[in-house]
């Protein structure tokens, strides 16, 4: 299922259903901004919901803030984000095409890989149970070869980067022969910086205005209401700030839909320790934020930790979730171990005293942190693509395209339907809409055939539809249907509200 042909169709289907539209559109759109649509929004507030809870709610020691996205610009240079926020950027001469140096140079290397994975699938094929991997990866000529040039690009890559040569990025694209994705061309002009934030003016004119920043993160809207958050709430270490809230960055290559936007959202929790302690708290919320995606119930195979070989030179530590995406295996969220880097910078630029006083051993140092993040719209194009299927049905072999959202996360929880818009069914319908769309998200739908209805409420992720009848007029009873099975059963109208609460709580993905 995992290929750019998967992708296209979630892209269309994600607009056909309500789900994402191009900002804009009628103005032939903006790049890389989108809007999220009537079912999108919805499916787009469950994952905020899922999120927040399990970080606020099932944790007595986060707390949430909603920061502003204007931020003094003091900030941003305290941060290093005025001096070093930069992508190393480089364009296509033939194409036209702009791209990230370093993304060029890490798909190649990837795709070398990718060989590597196959060969050895090949030989497991092959030789069954006798296959000994780590053999075949030490002894295969061609394997070892493959090998040796990852290694020498990696090492290649990593002095560039942590040297700033952007000479020697594009000449690592040159030297390994990496073309343009488009044209196939290998004509390259230079390499050179760009910043990646957004400004603007604050002020009433603009000769007097003070030049500001879009935020670029929510988590230094988190440092920077530290003290605020720490005393009024009276919080002890280990303790954690948590934010959802939005983004900007000027991407230089913003494309592959929602997954890299230059207004996007993110989800984030700065967790505040005890020096010395990081090394603990690294790995638990690794684990912990782990299950939080294995939850869904995507599959273990999905999900795979990348460790930085590149830290920040604050950072002790630093790992990717990584997602199995249709366009392959990308960054979903990032847990990093950051020191004291962030709260000592902003000591530095705003002369304030910004630590903690520990009444165990009677003193204040300024603590360390633990940080969470996940871009929200990395989440929902997780979901979306993996929720997406298509199945053929019936003697005929109808095609059904279904999105098995969980329930606890799908826009519409249940749809409400009368078998025939007469016999006073509608009414019958209505009246159970109305007394159960206060617990749930509801749909009601009466216009064509029940099967149309059914596919429909399919294509747009719904669990549970109830169907009116005639023996509901005789028995009070409805039918229930299931979304991922399509199997029915016959309830009690007076039971609809408890059975359908039970599978669409949230509560059944936190526990």
């Amino acid at each position: 299922m995992k290929n750019s042909n998967t992708f296209k169709k979630v892209i269309s289907h994600a607009k056909e259903y309500g789900f994402v539209f191009q900002s804009s559109e009628i103005y032939d759109g903006l790049s890389a901004v989108y809007d999220y649509g009537q079912n999108g929004v919805e499916l787009k507030n469950n994952i905020k919901k899922y999120w927040w809870d399990s970080m606020v709610k099932l944790n007595d020691n986060i707390v949430g803030i909603d920061s502003a996205i204007f931020m003094h610009p003091t900030v941003w240079k305290a941060s290093g984000h005025v001096g070093a926020f930069n992508d190393p950027l480089i364009d296509n001469k033939d194409s036209k095409k702009r791209y990230r140096a370093d993304v060029l140079i890490e798909e190649h290397r990837e795709k070398i890989l990718v060989k590597i994975n196959k060969d050895v699938a090949k030989a497991q094929k092959r030789f069954g149970d006798s296959f000994d991997k780590e053999q075949f990866l030490t002894t295969n000529g061609r394997i070892i070869a493959r090998q040796k040039k990852i290694d020498k690009i990696s090492e290649r890559y990593q002095k560039a980067l942590d040297n700033g040569n952007l000479h020697e990025l594009k000449q690592i694209i040159i030297d390994y022969g990496i073309s343009c994705p488009v044209s196939g061309s290998k004509n390259w002009t230079d390499v050179r910086q760009f910043n990646l934030m957004f400004d603007t003016r604050l002020g009433s004119l603009s000769e007097d205005a003070d030049v500001i920043y879009l935020r670029p993160e929510t988590a230094q809207g988190i440092f920077v209401n530290y003290l605020n958050v720490q005393k009024t709430g009276r919080m002890r270490l280990p303790f954690g700030i948590a934010q959802i809230g939005k983004a900007f960055r000027n991407e230089i290559v913003a494309r592959q839909f929602i997954f890299r936007m230059r207004e996007f959202e993110q989800m984030e929790m700065q967790f505040f320790i005890s020096p010395g302690e990081e090394d603990k708290w690294f790995e638990f919320w690794k684990e912990k934020r782990i299950k939080w995606h294995l939850a869904l119930g995507f599959g273990n195979d999905n999900y795979r930790f990348h460790d930085h070989e590149k830290l920040a030179h604050y950072a002790s530590a630093a790992s990717d979730i990584e997602f199995n995406f249709p366009i392959g295996f990308k960054e979903l969220e990032g847990i990093h171990s950051r020191g004291d880097f962030d709260l000592t910078q902003h000591i530095k630029f705003s002369g304030k005293k910004i630590q903690y006083f520990d009444h165990k051993i009677n003193k204040s140092y300024t603590p360390y942190v633990i940080e969470t993040s996940i871009g929200l719209d990395r989440m929902f194009l997780s979901v979306l693509s993996m929720a997406y299927t298509e199945e053929n049905i019936g003697k005929n072999n109808e095609k059904r395209v279904v999105l098995k959202i969980p329930p606890a996360l799908a826009p519409i929880k249940v749809a409400v339907l009368p078998l025939l818009k007469k016999d006073g069914l509608p009414e019958t319908a209505k009246k159970i809409f109305n007394e159960i769309k206060f617990d749930f998200n509801c749909q009601y739908e009466e216009k064509d055939s029940i099967g149309r209805r059914y596919r429909r409420q399919d294509a747009i992720g719904t669990p549970f539809c109830i169907t009116i009848d005639h023996q509901t007029k005789i028995d009070n009873t409805v039918t229930l249907r299931y979304r991922d099975s399509m199997k029915q059963e016959r309830l009690k109208i007076n039971e609809v509200q408890r059975t359908i609460s039970e599978k669409v709580l949230m509560k059944n993905l936190l526990n």
